[in-house]
């Protein structure tokens, strides 16, 4: 959704909130496609502070489907996003004008940042929302505490059922001596 904030960027000291509905149904990434499960229309909050910078606040929950970091199962990962930018008002919404090119780092990397969400006066929330879903994602996703994964061999999700293989694991230290039984053993 994309959404037109030049009242705000005109007004000095123009405050109101906007209702925002998210168009994207997955959240890719170079780690791959996650669909997105529960999403629900929320509240941006915005202000112009004396005409200096606007501040874009919200919260929202999404549902995100992760795979389980161990079996490999689908997990519903619920994700608490708080939104609070300050946009510096220049006499171009979402350019950088020189002095801020010449700042530090990172105020610069701020800047990038809001770039890519903001195009002149047009934000985009699902850009907004998806950089907050990038920022709170989980380190580690299991589909509970005690989650045995799969099998190292054949693959097989060790949650749902035992498999075959070789549960032996022969120590390394060992390889040696193993070759050399395995090149004298009889057929």
């Amino acid at each position: 959704m994309v959404l037109d904030l030049s009242a705000f960027y005109s007004n000095a000291d123009a405050d109101g909130e906007i209702e925002v509905h998210i168009d994207m149904e997955a959240a890719e990434s170079k780690l791959g496609v996650f669909p997105i499960l529960k999403k629900e229309p929320f509240s941006l909050h915005l202000t112009n502070v004396e005409n200096r910078y606007l501040l874009i606040q919200g919260a929202l929950d999404v549902t995100i489907s992760i795979p389980c970091d161990r079996c490999l199962e689908e997990v519903p990962v619920e994700l608490h996003l708080v939104i609070d930018k300050k946009l510096p008002i220049d006499s171009e919404p979402g350019t950088l004008s020189e002095e801020q090119q010449s700042s530090d780092s990172e105020k610069n990397d701020d800047n990038l940042e809001q770039l890519e969400y903001m195009n002149g006066c047009q934000l985009d929330a699902d850009r907004l929302v998806f950089g907050e879903i990038l920022f709170a994602w989980p380190a580690k996703v299991l589909c509970k505490d005690d989650c045995r994964g799969i099998c190292k061999k054949c693959g097989a999700n060790l949650n749902k059922s035992s498999c075959n293989c070789s549960q032996t694991v022969p120590d390394p230290r060992m390889a040696a001596f193993q070759d050399v039984f395995n090149k004298f053993k009889e057929v």
